[in-house]
């Protein structure tokens, strides 16, 4: 039996500084899109600021995720505290989901009586959002990828961006045909954009925690790939899950034939594993052909 430590710490330094940048931009134009939907009577603003408001929360759930992920393992959470930035993630997504049901519902009152906009302001207001959340666009456009919590951000600070445009295209039909309604339905669209999106991470987030199997991994060809392996003869309890984003982890029971070598099967399919599924943290017991009849109850 053996075993592969190969989890591997993330750029966490540098997602720590972009987020602390994002979020400081994010949380005073948070505090101006406030007042500017307050003077203006803008729903749409307001929807937006609501938004906002999860963004900066989701970026500070962001940052204390990053932090707590980097405390070491003790005896109690032998894994570390890779798992808080799933959770992070998954509290994002159930606010965000929150709101934009808030917002589908205000966005309906309005729409049967839709208040007068100052256009102007509001639109100006968008006009400022749309540059501070291209900057944190471009801030975090890089490391959008590595994982599920540098991903939820990125995801927040670019639906800002597209609602920022949306307030504005709104601001201008009110401004041209006085249908002031169109704030409502800005607004409603703004929650069906996020609702989707929101779901995703949801689903990815809820995932991980349950263990599932990574999406990129085919559980069936791996299965093939080790019994594939010579000596092989059977293989069972196969298990593949992510402690985290970006780090997958598998353990299994490899039965081998009497007369090979148990190392040298284990050699393979450690090698398969890292090269061909990119998994380094392995458990692997090998068995001797026989021996799992002892243990029928035990491994179905």
């Amino acid at each position: 039996m053996a075993h592969i430590h190969g989890i591997q710490p993330s750029n966490s330094s540098l997602h720590k500084r972009k987020l602390k940048i994002v979020l400081i931009m994010t949380f005073i134009y948070l505090v101006a899109e406030v007042a500017g939907g307050i003077i203006t009577q803008s729903l749409a603003l307001l929807a937006d600021a609501g938004h906002m408001l999860t963004d900066a929360g989701g970026l500070l759930l962001a940052l204390l995720a990053i932090r707590y992920g980097e405390r070491k393992p003790d005896r109690r959470r032998t894994f570390g505290y890779y798992r808080a930035e799933i959770l992070a993630a998954l509290t994002n997504a159930v606010v965000l989901i929150v709101i934009s049901f808030f917002i589908l519902y205000e966005a309906y009152q309005r729409f049967l009586h839709p208040p007068e906009v100052a256009t102007t302001g509001m639109m100006l207001v968008a006009v400022t959002g749309l540059l501070v959340n291209s900057t944190g666009i471009l801030v975090l456009r890089k490391d959008s990828g590595a994982s599920l919590n540098m991903k939820a951000a990125y995801f927040e600070v670019l639906s800002d961006a597209l609602t920022s445009i949306a307030v504005i295209a709104a601001g201008l039909i009110m401004q041209l045909t006085g249908w002031y309604a169109v704030d409502s339905v800005l607004s409603a669209g703004i929650g069906l954009f996020i609702l989707p999106r929101t779901w995703g991470l949801l689903r990815a987030s809820v995932n991980v925690l349950l263990e599932a199997v990574p999406g990129e991994i085919d559980l069936v060809a791996m299965r093939t790939d080790l019994l594939n392996i010579n000596g092989v003869c059977s293989i069972h309890d196969l298990h593949v899950w992510s402690l985290t984003s970006g780090v997958n982890m598998m353990s299994t029971h490899l039965v081998h034939h009497s007369d090979a070598d148990a190392m040298q099967v284990l050699r393979d399919a450690q090698e398969l594993l890292e090269h061909r599924y990119h998994i380094t943290h392995t458990t692997i017991q090998t068995e001797q052909e026989g021996a799992v009849l002892h243990e029928k109850e035990l491994h179905p």
